[in-house]
């Protein structure tokens, strides 16, 4: 033990982390679990003089509790303890957070014992004495991949400046009191049902409703109920253990041990068997699952999001939707408009999606003519987002000169007919708050509203609203100038 003590204090002064290093393991959170509370105290004061936030405890009782109550990245235990073996420990951290890496320690070193833990998932296996170089580079190696996680999860979450929902494009009224709905229900634990048509990006709004929960750093799991045969569903879901049926050759972890700690979204849960609808409400109602093949429940932390396009109470009438179910499923529940319904937000959306294909194809992006963009605004669109985000990213691939125009759309929209301004009885809401105005304040409105739609970009906006870059620049300054004068 002074051996240990006089390597951890020597490591100490002679590897201090740089200022860098310290702050970025100084959000890893370690446990070390030892019966021998000297021994684990030690090894905790010479990792948090690395920077790392440690919390020491001497059972093996006392680590799975904490590991239970609390979060941590990496968990350094004694293999061999009074109460608790190192292997049990092992087995509930990779069940609380299949992520968190774990580091057995210990004096009673055997192949068996090493090749049993590694199987378990132990990050690594170190024996006794303990020298602190092998600790930390096991720590930080460990403390490596789960900043890089971090990364990763920063560099793809779904935030956005303006609204905090990036993939959630749209600035019509429809899209904006979604996106204000989102925000209220993402922080919460609350169970969510997403309605919509195909292709009105159920799923990306589960995935936003993810990204801005306190789940976002744990796994968002998704899973098809209506691609699934009910045995198949069954086993995705539930896992299974080695024998439950002819090809289960080896245990399988299920979708909700997976998403253990974040969320799990079933995609056209009304086409669920009724069988798996009965399982599905049981692991609802007591956060408990069970292998297929096996009697030992599992204990779960998972939020759901459903998503369907069925009328769920039809299905329920037809008795082919537990209505039990149906109530557990739609704590809260979110309607997707379809595109035609958001007309308004179509230039917006074929802006963002040319930025995207041009940069992910590699090609010319000058965006798209007026003509084309004509077009498509006029398109019902069947497919909704999904059919305009393909039809987008076909015409960056074929097109030569950098602009989407006419002859880069698809065959199903060159018959299209531009749509002719709107008649009377159309604008009939928008012109009751405009009648009576000066016609200076409904252009101002007009061209304000089209700024919003294009983002500010005024090239976009000259080319919506049939007027030269010049001339709506011209106005902008005369209306920052009103503006300015009657303030004064």
């Amino acid at each position: 033990m002074k051996e240990l003590e006089y390597r951890l204090n020597h490591a100490a002064t002679t590897a201090i982390p740089t200022a860098m290093d310290a702050g970025s393991q100084a959000l890893v959170r370690v446990l070390v679990v030892d019966n021998d509370v000297v021994h684990a105290r030690t090894m905790g004061e010479g990792l948090s003089r690395l920077g790392y936030q440690c919390v020491v405890v001497g059972s093996g009782l006392e680590g799975a509790k904490k590991i239970e109550q609390e979060t941590f990245d990496v968990v350094v235990t004694d293999l061999m303890m009074n109460d608790m073996s190192g292997l049990d420990i092992l087995a509930r951290a990779k069940n609380v957070a299949r992520e968190t890496e774990v580091n057995v320690v210990t004096g009673h070193g055997t192949v068996p014992s090493a090749v049993a833990a590694m199987q378990q998932g132990a990050f690594t296996y170190l024996q006794k004495p303990l020298d602190l170089g092998h600790l930390r580079t096991a720590v930080e190696k460990a403390s490596e991949g789960i900043r890089l996680k971090r990364q990763n999860l920063e560099l793809n979450r779904r935030l956005d400046e303006k609204f905090g929902f990036e993939g959630v494009v749209g600035s019509s009224p429809q899209m904006l009191g979604l996106i204000e709905r989102l925000k209220r229900i993402a922080p919460t634990d609350a169970t969510v049902l997403i309605q919509g048509a195909t292709g009105t990006g159920k799923e990306l709004v589960a995935q936003a409703i993810h990204q801005n929960s306190p789940r976002k750093s744990k796994p968002f799991v998704a899973l098809n109920c209506a691609a699934l045969s009910e045995h198949i569903l069954e086993s995705e879901l539930f896992g299974h253990v080695r024998g439950a049926f002819t090809d289960a050759s080896t245990d399988r972890v299920g979708k909700f041990e997976f998403a253990n700690g974040g969320t799990l979204f079933l995609d056209e849960v009304g086409d669920m068997p009724m069988a798996t609808q009965i399982k599905l409400l049981r692991v609802l109602e007591s956060g408990e699952i069970t292998r297929v093949g096996s009697n030992t429940p599992l204990h779960v932390n998972v939020r759901i999001l459903s998503a369907t396009n069925r009328n769920l109470e039809e299905a329920i009438a037809a008795s082919s939707f537990r209505s039990d179910l149906y109530h557990r499923l739609k704590v809260i529940t979110i309607g997707i408009p379809t595109l035609e319904e958001r007309a308004a937000d179509i230039p917006l959306l074929c802006e963002h999606f040319v930025k995207q294909f041009a940069k992910r194809h590699t090609k010319p992006n000058k965006g798209i003519s007026p003509g084309a963009r004509a077009k498509l605004v006029a398109y019902v669109w069947p497919g909704n987002v999904r059919q305009l985000r393909n039809v987008i990213e076909s015409m960056v691939v074929v097109d030569c000169d950098g602009t989407l125009d006419v002859d880069d759309l698809p065959v199903e929209l060159e018959s299209v007919v531009p749509k002719a301004p709107l008649s009377a009885s159309e604008m009939q809401v928008g012109l009751s708050a405009l009648v009576g105005r000066p016609l200076e304040d409904v252009e101002q409105i007009f061209i304000s509203e089209t700024l919003k739609l294009t983002g500010g970009n005024r090239e976009q906006a000259a080319e919506m609203l049939g007027i030269g870059e010049r001339t709506l620049y011209r106005k902008i300054k005369e209306f920052q100038r009103s503006g300015q004068h009657s303030a004064e």
